[in-house]
């Protein structure tokens, strides 16, 4: 059975930002990220990535984690039939679109699934942050590219959400999204990101590994770090 269609990642109400931990592959990943209560948990469902994992893995990984943390299936390019597989084994509550996915996979997907879309964008300029504002998707997630752990420019964002502000009432990103801000965050600068551009979501993966693995350690100062920047 396909999961009810939410734009929130999760029924309960939540603080914002919320946190994702992207890349879980292990028993004890899982289990810190359970229990620390991140609030979106990521498995990584195209293969050929470091962090890859197949449905079966995510399914019991999803049994570790309490009901109340969303899962979320990031996939690369990947084909309509590979993402209802995933939905309907119920291991995922979210779907993340980290590849060159246009709005008509994304409006399709969505018809298959009843899932909400998180859309990733890679922003090397202007036009990639306005084509993140078009986007369909309930989600948009503003990267600096996939998985490479640095930061883009801020100051790109900056100014785009001042214009936006400028010309536009609502939300402070454009186009009624709910998003996420990736790339580069770690417990020391993701206090000043939220004060400086209040995402709905703060996503991260290597930031909070050592030697390549989720180290719980850094899992909990991240999540202590956004807790405590919490409005």
């Amino acid at each position: 059975m396909r999961l009810k269609k939410e734009n929130r990642p999760t029924g309960r109400p939540i603080n914002r930002p919320i946190v994702k931990i992207c890349g879980l592959r292990r028993r004890e990943d899982a289990e810190a990220a359970d229990l620390l209560r991140t609030d979106l948990a990521g498995f990584i469902l195209s293969p050929g990535y470091r962090r890859s994992i197949d449905i079966e893995k995510a399914k019991t990984l999803r049994r570790i984690l309490s009901p109340q943390i969303g899962t979320v299936g990031v996939f690369v390019d990947a084909s309509y039939a590979e993402i209802v597989q995933a939905a309907d084994a119920g291991c995922i509550s979210m779907i993340q679109l980290h590849g060159s996915e246009d709005e008509t996979f994304i409006r399709k997907i969505t018809a298959l699934t009843g899932l909400p879309v998180i859309k990733a964008f890679r922003i090397g300029g202007p036009e990639d942050l306005a084509a993140a504002a078009a986007s369909s998707a309930p989600w948009v997630l503003l990267d600096s590219g996939s998985g490479t752990g640095r930061c883009f420019d801020w100051d790109l964002l900056d100014r785009f959400l001042k214009e936006q502000a400028a010309e536009h009432d609502g939300p402070l990103f454009p186009g009624g999204h709910q998003w996420i801000l990736a790339g580069g965050l770690t417990a020391e600068n993701v206090p000043a990101a939220i004060q400086r551009f209040h995402p709905d979501g703060v996503d991260v993966s290597s930031k909070v590994e050592t030697g390549g693995w989720k180290d719980p350690a850094k899992m909990a100062a991240f999540l202590a770090a956004v807790r405590q920047s919490r409005v």
